[in-house]
């Protein structure tokens, strides 16, 4: 008997841990199913993450109609998500019943909603309506099936255009900003016995379709265009030639699976994974394509022009991607990053000054935020390998994105007081709170931002000055260079923090880190408060801790910082500082000035701590619910951050070639480089708890550096990493194992 229960339990165990290894490994067939769109739907302060159902950086992309998660009703049905957050452009609606009591967009009371990268499907409760969407890249097709037996109306609404009826599609326009139009053409296959308002115009305009009472089912497929409605026509007729929603569904499942399926991870918990690949579906939100059979429109200039058989991307706000979102599109998808790069030339080149753009969006570049980190992107991409930069080319626009367009935040004028000023003292002047702002440069509301862009500043000239040595321009690589130290000009040796000056070089006094500044600290810093910009010099780590004493008081610093309390109730402290969230005491994980500063205990010797706090910051902050995303996560801006720190490794410098190890949550890691190979990381004795490396080893050899560079992986490699559940404070902890960085200035 003892026998035979041996043989039972043996046969449990085996079947145990094939179901368990069948679990834990992630088919890239079918790698999809892991994300959940609905991370993050539940803002914590500011804006949610909305849950986007579009092809992978494509110009289609649609969401619910309505605030959050927590909306009680739809506002219609989408047609187009023009701008990442966005409102959608046009609007469809059914409705059965009085022909009197038609509304240009009827409001939902809705249930039973999924959604997916690809399709959407939603019941219509009230309405007895089932509703199923499908996207294509630059079309998409809805299909209602309808429980009630009375007379139908489908009402197509433009809030600011025109639209018509020409006896087959309705056509229009929606206006946009900046003269920026998008153009749709929409078929329904059964075709309507009456039609009202055969053309309607201004605002709300709207057309409807009537349709009788025996109606059960519906489908409309449309395509959308940013050049004209012949062109919808043609995006339409190319992508979903006819009404076969299935077909369309299962192609875009199928295009996610291979794209998500670039990076393969196995191991780890299953709320890990889909952590994991809702952050990777995120990166590729923006920017999108907007070629149209080889043309695109550019609200650069306002015209259409040939693509020449390199595709135009548009909607990109970099102060938010060129962290860690260029980075890893560098890495896994090289051709893409290569052509969104050379698009930011075509927009230079395009717009009335030859300046690289900040903020490009569909209607244009609104120049938000502050400072030119569009100049990282390129010389990143170029110093990883990218072929066919052309620095030369862009070097101009770049160099005049500093030199002649305005350092003044939220700002597209001309360079103007402030930057002669900055660009002869080396830092950007500051008022006292209550001074009267003169410059006219300076957005009312934004304000100076003087750390916040002498920091920034700082760095875009590190990054300008590599793309002059690169290009064998000698003395401008020194002037530049010479001037990515400008930081050091705000710098207060007794405080250790970077310090507001006033125009003559006095401190701003008195000063708290925490709160002056007023909302958004935006007096003085950006967003975030002193406690978060203390650490943004990105570029040059190894002379940050040289100024604040040493890697001993550096990496007391960084503690702080996580130990810091707020100072106020989160009532007050919100209210002036509602972009700071995510808070581990003065720390921010909510707002992408943050994403470097966990790893930077691998600079001063103590990596371990940078393994510790990645798993702590990602479990607290990041998570399989409604509110799993700390902060606005800005369309792959955040969670590109996930995506890296998950996998084990964080590009802290863009413009250098090198990546900081982490701590990874999952026991392999498989990733497509773009170039036929692969770069595998392995975590041996993996574990929830084993987040510390014991021991590593890089391409077969032993590997004591809490980093690595481009060239070790670029042509495939493996990073072993023998993992425990206490540090190994020796591993990576000399000083000559630390990442390279500019160093201190003689």
């Amino acid at each position: 008997m003892m026998k035979y229960r041996f043989i039972i339990m043996f046969f449990i165990a085996v079947l145990l841990v094939g179901c368990g290894q069948q679990n834990n490994n992630v088919n890239p067939k079918t790698v999809v199913e892991h994300v959940n769109p609905n991370i993050g739907n539940i803002s914590h302060l500011l804006v949610p993450a909305y849950p986007t159902v579009h092809l992978p950086n494509s110009m289609l992309r649609v969401y619910p109609e309505r605030a959050d998660y927590t909306g009680d009703l739809l506002n219609g049905l989408p047609i187009a998500v023009t701008s990442h957050r966005g409102s959608s452009a046009f609007n469809l609606s059914s409705f059965q019943g009085d022909e009197s009591e038609v509304k240009p967009v009827v409001r939902y009371s809705y249930d039973r909603e999924k959604i997916t990268p690809y399709d959407y499907f939603v019941y219509l409760d009230e309405a007895e309506t089932s509703v199923y969407y499908a996207v294509s890249h630059q079309a998409g097709i809805y299909e209602f099936t309808f429980e009630r037996s009375e007379p139908l109306f489908l009402i197509l609404n433009s809030r600011r255009g025109e639209l018509q009826w020409d006896g087959q599609a309705l056509s229009g326009y929606q206006q946009l900003q900046n003269n920026t139009r998008i153009f749709v053409y929409m078929e329904p296959d059964v075709q309507p016995q009456q039609v009202n308002n055969k053309t309607a115009s201004g605002q709300n305009a709207h057309i409807m379709l009537s349709y009788p009472a025996n109606t059960k089912q519906l489908k409309i497929r449309y395509g959308i265009s940013f050049i004209d409605a012949k062109q919808a026509k043609s995006n339409l007729y190319r992508e979903i030639p006819g009404f076969d929603i299935a077909t369309v569904a299962k192609e875009g499942k199928k295009i996610w699976n291979e794209t998500l399926g670039k990076i393969v991870v196995d191991g780890g918990s299953h709320n890990d994974k889909v952590v994991f690949y809702t952050s990777l579906y995120r990166t590729y939100e923006r920017p999108v394509c907007i070629s149209e059979d080889g043309r695109y429109f550019s609200a650069f200039d306002g015209k259409v022009h040939d693509d020449n058989g390199r595709p135009f991307y548009t909607d990109d706000w970099i102060w938010d991607t060129y962290r860690a979102t260029h980075p890893l599109r560098v890495m896994i998808e090289p051709e893409m990053e290569t052509d969104i790069i050379h698009s930011f030339l075509r927009m230079s080149e395009q717009m009335p000054e030859l300046w690289w753009p900040t903020f490009p969006e569909i209607t244009g570049d609104s120049r938000r935020m502050n400072s030119n980190h569009g100049i990282a992107t390129v010389i990143d991409a170029y110093r990883k390998g990218l072929t066919d930069i052309d620095l030369a080319k862009k070097y101009p626009a770049l160099r005049n994105a500093i030199m002649e367009k305005t350092l003044a935040p939220w700002s597209g004028r001309p360079a103007g007081e402030l930057d002669k000023f900055y660009h002869e003292k080396g830092y950007i002047p500051a008022l006292q709170e209550g001074e009267e702002e003169t410059v006219p440069e300076v957005n009312d509301f934004e304000k100076r931002q003087p750390v916040a862009v002498t920091l920034g500043t700082s760095y875009d000239e590190w990054c300008l000055a590599q793309i002059a040595k690169e290009l064998g321009k000698t003395e401008e690589y020194d002037h530049f260079l010479n001037k990515s130290y400008n930081y050091r000009n705000l710098f207060n040796a007794e405080t250790a923090f970077f310090h507001p000056k006033d125009e003559n070089g006095n401190f701003i006094e008195p000063f708290d880190y925490r709160f002056s500044g007023g909302q958004g600290a935006r007096l003085y810093y950006g967003e975030n408060n002193g406690w978060v910009y203390r650490w943004d010099v990105q570029h040059n780590v190894a002379d940050l801790i040289h100024l604040m004493g040493g890697c001993e008081r550096f990496i007391q610093n960084l503690d702080q910082m996580f130990r810091e309390p707020l100072g106020r109730s989160k009532y007050d402290f919100y209210a002036q500082l509602p972009d700071h969230t995510g808070n581990v005491g003065q720390f921010s994980m909510a707002n992408e000035p943050s994403l470097h500063i966990p790893y930077l205990y691998n600079y001063a010797g103590q990596p371990w701590k940078t393994q510790k706090r990645i798993h702590e910051l990602i479990d607290q902050w990041f998570r399989n619910d409604l509110m799993g995303f700390p902060g606005d996560e800005d369309g792959g801006g955040m969670t590109a951050f996930v995506v890296f720190s998950q996998m084990g490794f964080y590009p802290v410098t863009p413009g250098s070639p090198t990546y900081n190890i982490g701590s990874p949550f999952f026991e392999k890691v498989t990733m497509e480089l773009g170039n036929g190979k692969q770069f595998r990381i392995i975590a041996k004795n993996y574990g929830k708890e084993n987040k510390y490396i014991q021991s590593a080893r890089l391409n077969s050899k032993d590997w004591t550096k809490p980093w690595f560079s481009h060239d070790d992986i670029k042509e495939g490699g493996t990073l072993e990493l023998v993992m425990g559940n206490k540090a190994n404070r020796k591993w990576g902890s000399a000083p000559e194992d630390a990442p390279p960085s500019e160093g201190i200035k003689k």
